[in-house]
């Protein structure tokens, strides 16, 4: 692919900070030039060393920061030779616990002792809030330990071991973050799922781990519905029948007062599960190998059984405390709040925060209820510094003419994450012109569930600026390769220059690669979904493309999603945000490439839904087509717009466009179980044959 021939404009500068020099990163960087004789001023400075023929000093240095509990020592950070494919070890000899690190603190004065340094037992770690409460509700250190005590006492009596697995169908709430804990303090497994997922997703996920206990909750609360969920226990335990290793499911209360499950089987209420811990609330904590798995998470499998991505203890902390304690400036004094459900990698990341000793707000319900100013005002009573959303939310806000920084006091607030989807550059603007105090740092990040942390992220050093992220994430390498290789066993990629579209690939190992998928054919199914495109790279399926002169990471949306039509590659990215800039009267938008084996190029398909009130209009398809063609290129306008009743998501609201891909290019699939909305699909069918549709739709016109 040739470079771009005209330099790319330096978007605006929306935010820079007021004193870099007091950051954690700037301090960092001093450290590593005292101790190792270099003499680091940037941000890019740190990024090449931390990738660079240095790397592993880099790592090193990050472990010194991280000031982790453990016990052993290692004798190598990691084999400098080892293929990135071999998924090579880390810190090997060294040994800790995921639980530990997040309920206590190491003091750096007694490296293997456990310290309440600033986790004090009096101050709150948890705040949990639901949907239609009048008021929040917090749990202290002291607290927190104790219930987790109890519930490990409990867990350890009704068989769990290490390397076991536990799950939950459940809320962002105390209970289902202290059947966290306790479950990683006994060196098992966790995975959770949401309430929101349908039964055959759930059940796609658990069947595979085979989890020894699975805890539910009795009630779902959103959107100001409550939901009885006893229907949906005994479809679970019907379906883990023939799993050998499960025990049956423990019922958390999501009220005062638990619901009667007598005439579920294989249930038993979380009261009655405690009493095997015999009042006790220590926590006797099994360290494990850095390597050792911890978590298990699944990718979105929209055309499939998802697969489940298996996480190690030492890499997930590792990765959490560079990115938390460099990137973000994360410590004792933040509160965080991240919107999630426990079914999306956020909910792990909603809860790191208490590694710093800050205090995390856990949510449960509709951020719209009881309207849309709900989400925003809490965390202005809550005294927020850390608010994690998604540019849907965002969307809504300014859709509906919400000005945060003038319904709520935010003085507190310090950052606002953005993830989940591409951030258009309008409501970049619109973040820093309208509607949030100029001094948030406004965070847009990428990576997701395969290694558990970012790509793509904010750092204290360098400006924000209209569009993408702000730059890579320390010690992960990541490059741009040229999209339009085919790929294969033993194909080696090509990098292209900054200012050109291509394939995001990491060409490094980092600690926080998954160590493994669980199941039959995890070998086979990790190369495939990570290596089998170029040799020896993780090819992360993302179309990005890296500003020349601010060094931004501009994503494009999904590879799988590129549009290619007459050769002409670009992101669907690119189209949403022309939509969400110039159509205040379409709600959401879909666009998807379309090649049946008939055709001898890719025609781009452009789907419109509806804002309640609007109408679908020739009119409107000719409006959207030429100003697509004024704010891209004539190339990008689409050859057809269409209206739809309803765009298939995931259960954390992502659009997914693979599914609407294949099927409008004549492929019949099989809807995955962690779509919201499956049903949805087949309206596209209709579109493998659009030119009778067009066809037909004329005449009917015509008999008007």
């Amino acid at each position: 692919m040739a470079a771009q021939s005209t330099p790319l404009p330096v978007p605006r500068k929306l935010w820079e900070h007021p004193d870099p020099r007091q950051t954690n990163m700037f301090r960092f960087t001093q450290k590593v030039n005292h101790s190792r004789g270099l003499n680091m001023k940037t941000f890019q400075d740190l990024y090449d060393y931390s990738v660079g023929s240095r790397r592993i000093d880099f790592w090193q240095d990050v472990w010194v920061e991280a000031n982790l509990i453990y016990e052993g020592d290692y004798t190598e950070v990691v084999d400098p030779k080892a293929r990135m494919d071999s998924i090579p070890h880390w810190f090997r000899g060294v040994r800790l616990n995921f639980a530990e690190n997040i309920l206590y603190t190491r003091s750096p004065a007694s490296p293997s002792e456990r310290s309440t340094l600033h986790k004090e037992d009096a101050k709150v770690a948890l705040t949990e809030v639901r949907e239609g409460a009048y008021s929040a509700r917090n749990l202290t250190w002291a607290a927190l330990r104790a219930r987790v005590g109890r519930l490990t006492h409990a867990l350890r009596k009704r068989g769990v071991r290490k390397g076991d697995r536990v799950a939950v169908v459940a809320s962002n709430s105390f209970d289902t973050f202290v059947a966290f804990m306790a479950t990683t303090a006994l060196g098992a497994l966790f995975s959770s799922n949401s309430t929101d997922m349908g039964t055959k997703g759930i059940l796609d996920r658990l069947k595979q781990v085979e989890p020894r206990w699975v805890f539910v909750d009795d009630f779902a609360v959103y959107n100001g519905k409550t939901i009885d969920l006893r229907g949906k226990m005994r479809e679970i335990s019907e379906g883990l029948r023939d799993v050998r290793e499960f025990r049956g499911i423990v019922v958390q209360p999501r009220f005062d007062n638990p619901v009667d499950v007598s005439m579920v089987p294989r249930t038993v209420t979380l009261g009655k599960f405690l009493e095997a811990a015999d009042g006790k609330d220590s926590i006797e904590f099994e360290r494990v190998e850095f390597r050792d798995p911890f978590l298990v998470v699944y990718s979105s499998g929209t055309t499939g059984i998802p697969k489940c991505i298996v996480h190690s203890v030492g890499g997930v902390l590792l990765s959490t405390m560079k990115e938390g304690k460099l990137h973000r400036d994360l410590g004792p004094d933040c509160v965080q709040l991240q919107y999630t459900t426990t079914g999306w990698i956020m909910y792990m990341s909603s809860i790191l925060t208490l590694l710093f000793g800050a205090r995390s707000v856990l949510y449960d319900g509709s951020p719209f209820q009881p309207d849309v100013t709900t989400f925003i005002r809490l965390a202005g009573e809550q005294r927020v510094t850390n608010f994690g959303t998604s540019p849907r939310y965002l969307h809504e806000l300014q859709k509906n003419n919400i000005v945060p920084r003038e319904i709520i006091n935010l003085d507190a607030l310090r950052a606002v994450t953005s993830t989940g989807m591409v951030l258009s550059d309008a409501l970049f603007e619109w973040f820093y012109d309208t509607a949030f105090p100029s001094h948030v740092h406004l965070a847009n990040v990428s990576g997701g569930t395969d290694l558990a942390g970012c790509f793509g992220i904010e750092n204290p050093l360098t400006p924000v600026y209209v569009g993408g992220c702000q730059g890579m994430s320390l010690g992960i390498k990541v490059e741009v390769y040229d999209s339009t290789i085919e790929g294969g066993e033993g194909v080696k990629g090509h990098p292209v220059e900054d200012g050109v579209p291509g394939e995001l690939v990491a060409t490094a190992s980092f600690p926080n690669q998954p160590v493994f998928f669980w199941g039959p054919n995890g070998a086979e199914r990790y190369h495939s979904a990570y290596f089998a495109r170029f040799d020896n790279v993780w090819t992360h399926g993302d179309f990005i493309m890296i500003h020349p002169q601010t060094r931004q990471v501009m994503f494009l949306g999904r590879a799988d999603g590129v549009l290619n039509p007459s050769g002409v590659r670009f992101g669907s990215a690119e189209i949403y945000s022309v939509i969400e800039a110039h159509f205040p009267e379409v709600a959401d938008s879909i666009c998807v490439g379309q090649r049946r084996p008939q055709d001898a190029d890719e025609s781009v398909m452009l789907f419109l839904l509806m804002a309640p009130g609007k109408k679908f209009s020739e009119q409107l398809v000719q409006r959207v087509k030429e100003q697509i063609g004024v704010s891209c290129s004539k190339r990008h306008v689409p050859k057809w717009v269409f209206e739809t009743p309803e765009i298939p998501t995931t259960v954390n609201l992502k659009k997914v466009e693979l599914p609407v891909k294949q099927i409008v290019s004549g492929r019949i699939i099989k809807p995955s179980g962690t779509l919201l909305n499956p049903e949805s699909l087949k309206y596209y069918y209709q579109f493998a044959k659009v030119e009778e549709l067009v066809e037909r739709q004329a005449k009917i016109k015509s008999r008007l």
